[in-house]
């Protein structure tokens, strides 16, 4: 069941943060979003009075997880479970491949850094909870500056795509009904970017601040400095193959 956080902004959409309820006999939430007290009004009411046991956590952005405290006030003994413990209330750390009961069923544990060190996806029958991996009508945003990785992050996208998942529920928006179309293109979307950074770059030098201007024309003024920490990710990923090459604040092709 798809509960809103109640949160919409520039940076997590119109609707703001998706969290879901997975009911049954372990009655668990993925995502705490952040705390609104119509987010818990709303878990309550579909509990209809029993306890929420468990949140499996995505990863430890604060969309997703400020949530935690007003979850814990609320449901005293509640289990908060994610793969870096330190963004979790310090309580149970996945590992990748693990099996958790859920509701009524079993997910799996999948590690997909990129977006965030610490970034799970859960997967249950042909279903994957894929956190702030990709959605609907955007990209996802590689804070190269604080731990974002595009290279594992389109490494984690391909891991997504050998599940053969029928649908993918996302941290954001409208579920996806065709992964595999939908990874294609954010898979060609991060080639085209790689593309117009060489391209931007010609033969001299830019700072990141330049090429992001030059890149991302008419940005939301709120998006710029994520604007600007993706082409960073995208140039320490070129830095790492060899293609470019970094002077203090400046990068050019080798």
């Amino acid at each position: 069941m798809l509960l809103r956080a109640f949160n919409p902004s520039p940076w997590t959409g119109p609707t703001g943060n998706n969290t879901y309820l997975l009911d049954g006999a372990i009655p668990t939430l993925i995502d705490a979003g952040v705390g609104h007290p119509d987010h818990l009004a709303a878990i309550a009411e579909a509990l209809g009075g029993r306890p929420l046991a468990q949140v499996l956590i995505t990863h430890g952005h604060v969309d997703h997880v400020s949530g935690v405290p007003a979850l814990m006030t609320r449901w005293p003994g509640l289990r908060v479970r994610s793969l870096d413990a330190s963004t979790s209330a310090g309580e149970d750390q996945l590992s990748d491949g693990q099996y958790v009961h859920a509701g009524d069923t079993v997910v799996r544990v999948l590690a997909t850094p990129g977006h965030a060190p610490d970034h799970a996806s859960f997967v249950t029958g042909d279903d994957v909870y894929t956190g702030d991996l990709i959605r609907m009508g955007g990209t996802i945003v590689i804070a190269a500056s604080r731990g974002g990785d595009l290279r594992a992050y389109l490494d984690s996208l391909r891991r997504v795509r050998a599940l053969g998942a029928k649908r993918l529920l996302p941290g954001h928006g409208p579920a996806i009904d065709d992964p595999d179309d939908a990874i294609a293109t954010y898979l060609a979307h991060r080639e085209s970017r790689e593309r117009q950074v060489l391209e931007a770059l010609g033969t001299g030098k830019q700072t990141t601040e330049a090429l992001a201007l030059q890149i991302y024309k008419g940005l939301d003024p709120a998006l710029a400095a994520a604007a600007t920490d993706t082409i960073l990710a995208h140039l320490v990923k070129l830095e790492e193959e060899g293609r470019v090459a970094r002077d203090r604040d400046e990068w050019a092709r080798t």
